[in-house]
């Protein structure tokens, strides 16, 4: 698979807007599950870590999954002794993980994803009884998010539709709640987080 990311990954970091939604994300997930030291989450689209570091501070560790091996090659230069993601650079709906997490966190993939409900049943497969899934992206939108719309199947995700099929994925105690706005030139762009438990 292409990488889309290939000439993006060096500057991602770069400017407050892409920092401050992973944190507002952050905050959000630490607000409704408690996170401990004895938990391994698994950060789904990692990128460079913006979501997943900020995780790993409350957690034991983080094993963050990328298709985008530029992406993965920043995270990895981020990584200290202190805080470190251990980076897994694999497509997880066609080649899934044996590993069983506590809890599966994501930021901003989600539109990437082609097909939801492998994605959800794939990941239902890997997390322990009772764990949890964080999953945040855009609410619905008009196609304007992005200036280029290769490699994104979803204009954002409308709520009864995406807890539907998680849903019948077999996860209960299913949420959706906006946490944050992306305020862009365009327009702003609703932010979601769905929660669920295995």
């Amino acid at each position: 698979m292409a990488d889309y990311f290939k000439n993006k990954a060096d500057k991602w970091d770069d400017g407050t807007l892409r920092k401050s939604t992973p944190l507002a994300i952050a905050e959000a997930i630490k607000k409704r599950f408690d996170l401990t030291k004895e938990m391994e989450i698994m950060d789904f689209g990692v990128g460079t870590g913006l979501l997943g570091f900020e995780i790993a501070k409350d957690v034991k560790k983080v094993f963050g999954v990328d298709m985008s091996p530029s992406m993965l090659s920043k995270l990895r230069e981020k990584n200290t002794p202190e805080l470190s993601i251990e980076a897994i650079e694999q497509d997880i709906i066609k080649e899934p993980l044996d590993d069983i997490f506590d809890g599966i966190i994501s930021s901003m993939t989600l539109h990437h994803v082609e097909n939801l409900e492998a994605f959800f049943q794939s990941i239902y497969k890997n997390l322990s009884e009772g764990a949890f899934i964080a999953i945040a992206d855009l609410e619905k939108e008009d196609g304007s998010f992005h200036s280029d719309n290769t490699g994104v199947y979803h204009f954002g995700f409308e709520k009864e539709k995406l807890c539907e099929i998680v849903k019948k994925c077999g996860f209960k105690d299913v949420s959706f709640e906006n946490i944050t706005t992306i305020n862009k030139p365009q327009k702003d762009f609703g932010v979601f987080l769905l929660s669920a438990k295995r």
